[in-house]
């Protein structure tokens, strides 16, 4: 029989199907129409499916967080289906009898999106599809849920932390069966797929509510609503000494704050914080999750979480501040009146994890930084003897290293902190490695007496490596062309730039463009930085962001090390002024974009 929709060339229906014509409403964006479509059953699951006819939409390049575009743009006719279907066309019949989890951040259009990849996943031969209650999963708990339940794989609707909202972004990624982000030889083959398909396969089942944990069946097709935060919790259990943490949250002395941004992590915060370790419930701020994100951007720098910044340079200022962001990956760390970089946060946890956390008590396989992460990681690699990694950016190169058990700690300068336990990057898990160190450090330390701050961490490591000052500046939304003519200047510079090449005060040991052999797979990345290396091991990088849903992002990376003991405190922008200088005068990024001054300061 042919198949109404069907073009020349395109796939056969998959075997173990029976298929009739008939003539079923179906629903496209906003609009409901009445098509030809035909109604099968598929062995595997003994639901009937509809094939709705459809066609490719430009702009569905899946990138190493999936795809992102403004929350309208995946509202219209068929958008989301048609990359969903995609996905599930990339790899073929082995999801045939699978179990699939899905989830997200809650931002807006969450639940009507995943009714939609539900009846997809129906439609294709999975056999049971895990759905966080409300729609709900962060992206670190999508990780465990995976791995515990051994689950094929997990969808995650987020676009991190973009702001959220019907005018604002939405995104969705899929995860593996590790519970790692897709490779990219995944990533590219949906996008193949985007470009021909014609034909979605789904479920003709009716809405489920996913209010209510439980089970529900549609032949041999189960939908099981479960608790977002219990898989997850089990597994930070095995992570951490919940004991210890919970005697040292309780004092009478400590204080700690924890900003959700009114995003995925707060009511993690409040199962884990609160409710597992005894914080205080007013220690949780913005903590209910909003569509919205409350209206503002859920990106836990320095800039956007601007009222835990505030709060914490005041005198009511906790001894431990955090925050996490739109889908719970990241964090930012504060002390009283102190930053913690991401650079250093990670370099931190890796320098106290084997006396600090049980789950390293063994000591640390390996560590691993993003390229244009500070190298203050390196450092304790070296002083540790541990293997060390310097990869592209994007959690999956972590990843590869883990699965072949090379890799326990590691992180990005983006707010990404994580290790082995998971295959993402894990905001609440760094957040509970500095408690454990603050714990361990305190452990003898009566109540009243004079506790060891987290400012008092972070000297005991520069007096002990050095500091790597860090910065990042981001140019948000710039106009992409622009951005380009950029970057194509800077190749420029690095082609006429031998090594002995001053800039400044700085003598240029190497410049390149940044490119990675994968060590597990022999896999090659290309193209991953512009980077500039001088000769005393400052570095100046930069790169164009693919996080956002519109224009580009330029990141300018600065790096400068020191081991002067007078100059360990010193503020990262007094540290880095001249270096800074080098790199705006090199890259004219402030000629090209018409930018005077950077979004975020990092």
């Amino acid at each position: 029989m042919q198949l109404l929709g069907k073009r020349a060339g395109a796939a056969p229906a998959r075997a173990g199907r029976s298929t009739a014509v008939a003539k079923i409403p179906v629903v496209a964006g906003s609009r409901s129409r009445v098509l030809s479509t035909i109604v099968m059953a598929t062995a595997a699951t003994q639901v009937p499916v509809k094939e709705v006819p459809t066609k490719p939409i430009d702009g569905q390049k899946t990138g190493t967080s999936g795809l992102r575009k403004k929350t309208k743009v995946f509202m219209s006719d068929n958008y989301l289906a048609n990359w969903v279907q995609s996905l599930f066309n990339a790899l073929g019949d082995e999801v045939a009898g699978q179990s699939l989890a899905l989830g997200g951040d809650g931002r807006y259009f969450g639940k009507e999106a995943a009714q939609i990849i539900v009846k997809l996943a129906a439609g294709n031969g999975f056999k049971k599809i895990y759905v966080g209650k409300d729609a709900i999963m962060a992206t670190p708990a999508m990780s465990a849920f995976i791995r515990r339940r051994k689950a094929y794989g997990g969808l995650i609707m987020s676009a991190s932390h973009n702001p959220g909202g019907p005018e604002e972004d939405f995104g969705i990624k899929f995860n593996y069966t590790a519970g790692e982000p897709a490779p990219e030889k995944i990533t590219d083959k949906i996008y193949g797929e985007t470009t021909s398909i014609n034909t979605l396969q789904m479920a003709d089942i009716p809405d489920v509510d996913l209010s209510k944990v439980g089970v529900t069946t549609f032949g041999g097709f189960e939908v099981e609503v479960v608790d977002p935060i219990a898989d997850y919790l089990a597994t930070l259990k095995e992570v951490f000494d919940f004991g210890m943490l919970k005697a040292f949250v309780t004092r009478a002395d400590f204080s700690m704050v924890f900003d959700a941004m009114h995003a995925v992590t707060g009511p993690y915060a409040k199962a884990i914080f609160v409710e597992e370790l005894g914080a205080k419930p007013e220690s949780i701020k913005n903590g209910v999750a909003l569509p919205d994100f409350g209206g503002g951007h859920p990106d836990p720098n320095l800039t956007y979480a601007h009222d835990l910044v505030e709060l914490q340079w005041s005198d009511a200022g906790a001894m431990l501040g955090a925050a996490s962001d739109g889908d719970g990956d990241r964090n930012m760390i504060l002390g009283k009146k102190f930053f913690v970089s991401p650079s250093d946060s990670v370099a931190m946890i890796a320098a106290n994890a084997q006396a600090c956390i049980p789950y390293f008590k063994g000591g640390l396989k390996g560590v691993a930084r993003s390229m244009p992460t500070g190298a203050a990681l390196d450092r304790v690699a070296a002083k540790l003897g541990l293997p060390f990694f310097e990869t592209p950016t994007g959690w999956k190169f972590f990843g590869n290293l883990m699965d072949a058990g090379k890799c326990s700690v590691c992180g990005e300068e983006s707010f990404g902190t994580g290790a082995d336990h998971i295959r993402e990057k894990d905001g609440i898990f760094a957040v509970l490695c500095w408690l454990s160190i603050l714990a361990y450090k305190n452990k003898d330390v009566p109540v009243g007496g004079q506790l060891v701050t987290v400012e008092d961490v972070a000297a005991e490591f520069w007096g002990t490596y050095g500091r790597n000052f860090f910065s990042r500046y981001d140019y948000e939304a710039c106009e992409s062309a622009a951005a380009e003519k950029m970057m194509d200047h800077v190749r420029s510079v690095i082609a006429a730039s031998p090594a002995g090449t001053k800039f400044g005060a700085f003598e240029l040991a190497t410049a390149d463009d940044f490119e990675y052999t994968d060590p597990i797979d022999g896999s090659v990345a290309k193209g991953q930085g512009l980077r500039f290396v001088f000769t005393d091991g400052s570095r100046i990088i930069f790169r164009l962001s693919g996080t956002g849903s519109a224009g580009a992002t330029i990141r300018m990376y600065i790096e400068q090390y020191t081991d002067d003991k007078a100059r360990l405190k010193e503020d990262a922008q007094v540290a880095l002024k001249d270096i800074i200088k080098v790199a705006l005068d090199l890259s004219k990024l402030q000629e090209f974009t018409g930018r005077d001054k950077p979004t975020v300061i990092t």
